[in-house]
């Protein structure tokens, strides 16, 4: 790396970090939540937040839009939602005798699919391709989706009532799976005594901007993954997959996803290479809506299996 480019590399650093204080005075003491879902957002994965109703799961998705400067949309997912709801749909124009399409909330730098699992099967597919592929197919005609493009989903514990359960193939297009979780006597005493969280979201301004962010993004080229460390990730890759232990051994999708996300992780803490640290931070997070013990397949268990890999394979 030469000087520029270490020059450039500390000042998007020093922003990313006005990125997360900023969040941070809105999300109260979630500061490891928000990292990961900032370098949930860097990697360019998808993000899915998974919480009991009331914890701050769709400020968090609002309030990474704004502080970001990014076109934000929100999905309000229930039963009768329909995939022309998300993609947008042709309509007939009698003056040029020609349908035109008019645009979904999916056309959109960061898409809220809020409580994504109350809906049905076939309207949580609707998503596959524009996750996936970055654009999605309407009529027989394929459209671009803006640059960048996030998918923050939130979704309710499967034990309530009116919820679906995500397909793995719904769940493995999302980069990251995080909780928030209750906040500490601290964090909510200040909640309580404080502003409302809307009106100070109504007031927050951006720190950087969707143009700034591609080359924050593409910075991830120059962070270094040693052979040790590809060696430490293709260890819990092979032990996940040859133990015995777990379901479904990691697929070579979901090592991509481990480096990733470490490298985002590395950036967001000024590293120049990846640490077993960095893997170590981000691997539940990653793997634990993919790996699932083979007699237990609850969400805590998952969690569960994503600690019991890091504790099974040590670090070469």
């Amino acid at each position: 790396m030469n000087m520029n480019e270490d020059i450039s590399s500390s000042a998007n650093t020093a922003k990313l970090d006005d990125v997360i204080a900023a969040i941070g005075e809105i999300i109260l003491g979630k500061n490891n939540a928000i990292k990961l879902a900032l370098a949930c957002l860097i990697a360019k994965g998808h993000l899915l937040i998974e919480d009991t109703p009331g914890v701050g799961k769709t400020t968090l998705a609002h309030t990474l839009a704004k502080v970001l400067g990014l076109n934000y949309q929100r999905i309000q997912f229930t039963s009768d939602l329909l995939p022309a709801d998300i993609l947008g749909v042709s309509v007939y124009n009698r003056d040029t005798s020609k349908f035109d399409f008019h645009p979904g909330p999916v056309f959109s730098n960061v898409l809220l699919a809020d409580e994504i699992n109350r809906a049905t099967p076939r309207t949580q597919s609707a998503l596959l391709e524009a996750m996936a592929e970055y654009q999605v197919t309407v009529d027989n005609e394929t459209r671009t989706l803006p640059e960048p493009f996030f998918v923050i989903a939130t979704q309710n514990p499967q034990n309530q009532i009116g919820t679906y359960p995500l397909p793995e193939s719904q769940l493995d297009r999302f980069l990251m799976r995080i909780e928030l979780g209750y906040p500490d006597n601290a964090a909510e005493r200040e909640l309580l005594n404080g502003k409302d969280r809307k009106e100070l979201l109504e007031n927050i301004q951006p720190i950087i901007s969707g143009d700034e962010l591609i080359p924050i993004q593409k910075q991830l080229e120059q962070i270094h993954a040693a052979d040790a460390i590809l060696d430490y990730l293709q260890d819990l890759l092979e032990f996940s997959r040859s133990s015995g232990n777990y379901l479904h051994g990691l697929s070579p999708r979901a090592g991509i996803a481990v480096l990733s996300a470490a490298k985002a992780w590395a950036l967001i803490h000024s590293h120049q290479h990846v640490l077993p640290e960095d893997i170590q931070a981000i691997l539940p997070s990653v793997i634990g809506h993919r790996l699932q013990f083979v007699h237990e397949a609850s969400d805590k268990q998952a969690l569960q299996a994503a600690e019991h890999l890091i504790q099974s394979v040590p670090i070469p």
